[in-house]
């Protein structure tokens, strides 16, 4: 690639490009971009929680660096429909107090973000409604919204026109040449876009270790089909409820085979009614069934399409593998599709729901036995071409984990970007541009915020530390009744372990304990302690002491000092 020239930009306004979130795991995408007193964010996402984070629901990207700016904020830009870039949209539109900020998506995704912030009781919300081809601005923003391909239909990239140069965020993409709507990516207005200069792109990275280019939609339908088709009892498809393109696939063969579809799983159920109320997904009435309403229809005609690809542990699969969904029992013969891939993090869940499955009797096919998915990210073959037709003066990759970003910058090195021309940015980075170049100038706040079931904000590392530890260990209680005005111990001490392994030596070891503790209050007493956190934490740190010793444990001890 020919090194672009670095026009000299007219204003002494710098330009400042902060990823929030989106460049440390796949999940909680969100990107500002400012300049002077206004600025827009591109996408406002969510990650969903391993075993690292006992009890989260939701992990949200820190948005604070915007609601402490918000009287800057111009718009929201949505590229997509998935979780990853729209999650977090109602936490921050309430975090907004209310401001009425422009939402702009495509018809589809806006569909999708209304149903979205219903459910968290926002109002009247500003939703601008934006096509692939079209034009908007915002303040000194002129935005270019192109067509881009994905496994969800309607998405777009973004063109950011600025006076200090020209931004193109790709959004989540793949150049699908076979594209199962028919919607090519707009690979003119790529060109255009890069005559016109990019100043800085911005590409989703997720395939950039996957070499070759990424394999159509429209391959997945023929295996769709065969295995619906051969099926002798009912079919089961775990999908990505977002995944109209992927679930139109399961309708065609359903319908083919002579066999309704019946849908369950609350995301499920939302999505496809969006998708069919506003021509994404073509099915007819009479095909397509609520789960509570298949009393009496033979499992030979239905295919199941439900929510679980993820082995997530309250989806509609998963209780299906483990007995209690209200609607749905595995039997022996019953055949489940896994029309996904695991997200990184998640591969252990999977393969536990499939053992469940695989016990049950049925027969699983998944990604590593038939073609029953692909990608939706593009391959590096397609992260090179779009380097090559936008002709960046400066690369940002994002949207993937560190080794991602790295696969994706040694691609753009290959085909002739200068390193120091590329940034691979954490999660709070401000890269600024001027007259004098790019530079990353500072780093904002940022991080992560957990979503415990109401709670926004309140679960911390501390917490979460906590979790595992119990989850792992158990807990250990110590009551002490101690004299207030000596601090020396009053009676026996009780200790009360839950979850604790202990084997055959519990009572020898609570008489070493009480030992210790009688030892232990001897000595805070004879230095004159009586203050409660001060025995509380010499009790502690004594019978940590021994635990460890005995058993290489560490539970959570909790010492109860109460005074008389």
């Amino acid at each position: 690639m020919a090194r672009q020239k670095k026009t000299t930009p007219e204003k002494k306004t710098s330009l400042r490009v902060i990823p929030l979130g989106g460049l440390d795991g796949i999940g909680k995408n969100m990107t500002v971009i400012e300049y002077g007193d206004d600025m827009i964010v591109i996408d406002a996402g969510i990650m969903f929680p391993d075993d690292d984070h006992p009890g989260v629901d939701l992990i949200l990207p820190d948005y604070s660096y915007i609601v402490k700016r918000k009287e800057k904020l111009r718009g929201i830009i949505i590229t997509h429909g998935h979780e990853d870039h729209t999650g977090a949209l109602p936490f921050l539109l309430k975090d907004l107090d209310g401001m009425a900020v422009p939402i702009l998506g495509t018809k589809l995704t806006l569909g999708l973000i209304t149903g979205k912030l219903a459910e968290h009781k926002i109002k009247r919300p500003k939703l601008r409604e934006v096509k692939g081809g079209g034009h908007m601005s915002l303040g000194p923003f002129g935005l270019d919204f192109f067509a881009v391909n994905h496994s969800i239909p309607d998405g777009v990239g973004v063109f950011v026109r600025t006076p200090v140069g020209n931004i193109l965020h790709t959004g989540d993409f793949k150049l699908d040449q076979t594209p199962l709507d028919g919607r090519l990516a707009d690979y003119a207005a790529l060109a255009r876009f890069g005559k016109a200069g990019v100043t800085l792109l911005m590409s989703d990275s997720t395939g950039a270790e996957s070499s070759g280019m990424t394999r159509s939609e429209s391959e997945v339908g023929p295996a769709l089909r065969q295995i619906i088709g051969s099926a002798k009892q009912k079919v089961i498809v775990a999908s990505f409820s977002s995944h109209i393109h992927r679930v139109q696939q399961v309708c065609d063969a359903a319908v083919g085979a002579g066999r309704k579809v019946v849908v369950t799983g609350r995301s499920m159920v939302n999505n496809t009614k969006v998708a069919r109320e506003l021509g994404y997904l073509s099915i007819d009435e009479d095909k397509i069934v609520d789960a509570f309403e298949t009393h009496g229809l033979p499992p030979e005609d239905m295919v199941i399409m439900c929510t679980g690809s993820q082995g997530e542990p309250l989806s509609a699969l998963a209780r299906m593998a483990n007995g209690d969904h209200r609607t749905v029992q595995i039997e022996r013969g019953d055949t489940v599709i896994f029309a996904a891939t695991p997200v990184p993090g998640n591969e252990k869940a999977v393969t536990r729901v499939i053992n469940r499955l695989v016990k049950a009797g049925a027969d699983v096919r998944h990604k590593g036995t038939d073609l029953v998915h692909v990608s939706g990210h593009a391959s590096a073959q397609e992260l090179q071409l779009m380097l090559n037709l936008t002709q960046p003066v400066y690369f940002v990759p994002i949207h993937g984990e560190t080794r991602h970003l790295a696969a994706h910058k040694r691609l753009a090195q290959d085909i002739g970007m200068y390193e120091e021309d590329i940034f691979v940015l954490d999660n709070g980075d401000c890269l600024e541009i001027d007259a004098d170049g790019a530079r990353v100038s500072e780093h904002v706040e940022s991080g992560v915020v957990y979503v415990d079931g109401t709670s926004v904000g309140d679960v911390g590392q501390v917490v979460l530390r906590d979790r595992k530890m119990l989850s792992e260990d158990g807990v250990m209680t110590v009551v002490l009744a101690i004299d207030a005005q000596t601090g020396k111990l009053i009676g026996e001490a009780e200790i009360v372990m839950t979850g604790v392994v202990v084997g055959a030596d519990a009572a020898e070891f609570e008489i070493a304990a009480r030992a210790t503790i009688v030892k232990t209050l001897s000595k805070t007493s004879a230095e004159g302690a009586t203050d409660q956190s001060v025995i509380s934490h010499a009790v502690r740190e004594a019978l940590s002491k021994i635990v460890w010793e005995r058993w290489h444990r560490r539970p959570m001890i909790i010492p109860v000092v109460m005074e008389v």
